[in-house]
């Protein structure tokens, strides 16, 4: 009998377990919203036209091992970008985001990038976590240390843009980014992200 009801127990277990892994199908890596003028964009350090998202910015919740007991690394990521105020004239603009790991290999990071925009508005796009821009140069076992933001024109990866003579273009702008990781095989619930309208305005 008490084998029997030890068996019952650990199934339950098993069971509430379980149901939190499918609860856990999603999680905000980060929330933020911030100015960018030339400025700052010129003297962010180490590298110019980056915004450092680390420390309390990110969530203190998130896993130390992405690839287990959910696997976020084989999942999607969920970006939405609020465009709050941009210069006129619709210049295209986009930002990499770029992964820094606790441990990295090769060049040691991987970058996505948000859509191209001309302005004001949102902007959602899932990404496959296992096809973005080196993403096998993080060891995703080891979890994520911090997140870069890199503003660009629409030339390509070396497009930043506090190189432009027209840089008026680009600055000063204000944005919220919120990055949502989202398990293998589960899809991104915008109800179960916290603080975040439910109305999407654009989806590519």
């Amino acid at each position: 009998m008490l084998k029997t009801l030890s068996a019952i127990c650990f199934s339950f277990i098993v069971l509430l377990s379980h149901g939190t892994v499918v609860r856990a199908d999603q999680f905000v890596l980060f929330d933020t919203t911030f100015t960018f003028t030339k400025t700052d964009a010129d003297n962010s350090k180490p590298s110019p036209s980056h915004y450092y998202v680390k420390g309390p910015m990110l969530n203190a919740k998130r896993p130390t091992d992405w690839t287990a007991p959910v696997d976020y690394r084989n999942g999607t990521v969920h970006v939405r970008l609020e465009v709050l105020e941009k210069p006129e004239g619709g210049e295209p603009t986009t930002w990499s985001v770029c992964y820094i790991p606790n441990k990295g290999q090769k060049h040691g990071y991987g970058c996505i990038g948000t859509s191209v925009y001309k302005d004001a508005g949102v902007y959602e796009k899932d990404i496959d976590m296992t096809k973005f821009w080196q993403n096998d140069d993080i060891i995703w076992s080891e979890g994520i240390k911090e997140m870069h933001l890199v503003i660009k024109d629409n030339s390509g990866g070396q497009g930043h843009a506090h190189k432009r003579a027209d840089h008026e273009k680009f600055f000063p702008t204000k944005i919220r980014m919120t990055l949502i990781q989202v398990s293998k095989g589960a899809k991104y619930d915008p109800t179960l992200a916290p603080n975040l309208p439910p109305e999407k305005t654009s989806l590519n």
